[in-house]
Parts: C-alpha cells; structure tokens; sequence
C-alpha cells in the first residue's frame, strides 16, 4: 500500500478466511469486525515440534505452514479470498510448553508457571494472492504464587485442556495471572492491534 493513501479510502474488509479452528480467534476478529463474514478453513498440519526448536521458531513456521496448508485447500470459491492463519504458544526460557496432554499434565504446567514470568508468543499470517505480511507478537506474563491445591482446582474447571500453557486468560484463568506485559489479544490468541497494523498494508480498513 502506498504509505499516502488514506486509511478511508481503503474498502472496509467484508470477508476472510480463517485457518484455525479456535472459537476464541473468530470472536476476537468479531470483536474488531462485527459483520466480518468469516469462513472457517482449519489447516490440516502436523504442529510437532522439530528437534530443539524454540518457542519462536516454532510458531513463525506453523502459522506460515498453516498459511500454505490453508491457500492449497481452498474449494474454488474461496480462491483468492484474504487468508488469516496464526499459532500461540507459551514459551519459558525459550522453550514451548505446548497444550496439556492431560489434567495432570496441566497441574504440572500451571506448577511450572507459578510466581514466574512466561512469554505468549503469536506468529500471525496474512495472506492473499502473492502477497503476504507476517508478524510476530510477544507478550509477558507473570503468575502470581500459587498453591498445589489451588491449581488442581483449577484445572479441574476444565478450561485447562486444549489451551496452551494449560490457562485461558479470558476466561477464569485470569485469577492466575498477577500481570501481563504487551498485547491482552495476544494472550487470548489472535493480536488485534498486528491485525489491525496489517490489514491496511493488505489494503483494507477495519473501521
């Protein structure tokens, strides 16, 4: 996008694709856009680690794997659509600690995070046609102390499974947490300011 044009004369984005099968990512783009018209498209990856990989590695080549895997399934309808892919992860001395295995896995995660800082790191791709943005976006966060007792409660809510870290900050989880550093979207799974910092540069306005 040429840097002078002007945000209001961009088209408002009305539709995109979005290459994750997370309903906290769909309603945070709700959230920016409200007749946003999404069109859910999971990509069909393999998300194991390589080696020694770090945290950050790691999600930059998932959410441009996803961003690949994505576009090369698209039905006819939707080719050309303006894609969005993006992976999170919750990394502690640059390692991905990845989503629970089980609610003991869980316990023993939250353990790991208690009265310590972490990093949220999000890789984000936008994608449409040849061209293509990425980012990445971190964020701190620190636990507050917290007792064995208090975890197992905890994870016996059940919000922790299938989150990574083992914790959702938007929902109950938030009584974890003693403070955050950054992007709160970025901790929930999808930065809205890097979406809303990129789409003009894909040429489209949110507003």
């Amino acid at each position: 996008m040429n840097h002078n044009q002007h945000y209001a004369s961009l088209p408002r984005l009305e539709s995109l694709v979005l290459g994750s099968a997370s309903p906290r990512r769909r309603d945070l783009l709700l959230q920016l856009m409200p007749d946003l018209a999404i069109q859910v498209h999971p990509a069909d990856i393999d998300e194991s680690l390589l080696g020694q990989e770090s945290g950050e590695a790691l999600v930059l080549r998932l959410a441009a794997a996803k961003a690949a895997a994505v576009i090369a399934s698209l039905p006819q309808k939707l080719q050309g659509s303006l894609v969005l892919t993006a992976d999170t992860e919750v990394v502690q001395n640059g390692q991905p600690l990845g989503k629970p295995q089980s609610p003991e896995h869980a316990v023993e995660l939250l353990l790991r995070l208690s009265g310590q800082s972490h990093q949220v790191k999000t890789a984000l791709v936008l994608q449409q046609g040849p061209q293509r943005l990425q980012r990445l976006v971190t964020t701190e966060v620190t636990f507050r102390q917290l007792s064995v007792e208090e975890v197992r409660a905890y994870v016996a809510t059940g919000e922790s499974a299938d989150k990574a870290g083992g914790y959702g900050i938007q929902g109950r989880g938030a009584a974890l947490v003693a403070s955050i550093r950054g992007s709160y979207t970025n901790v929930v799974g999808l930065p809205l300011e890097a979406v809303a910092e990129l789409l003009p540069q894909m040429g489209y306005r949110i507003f």
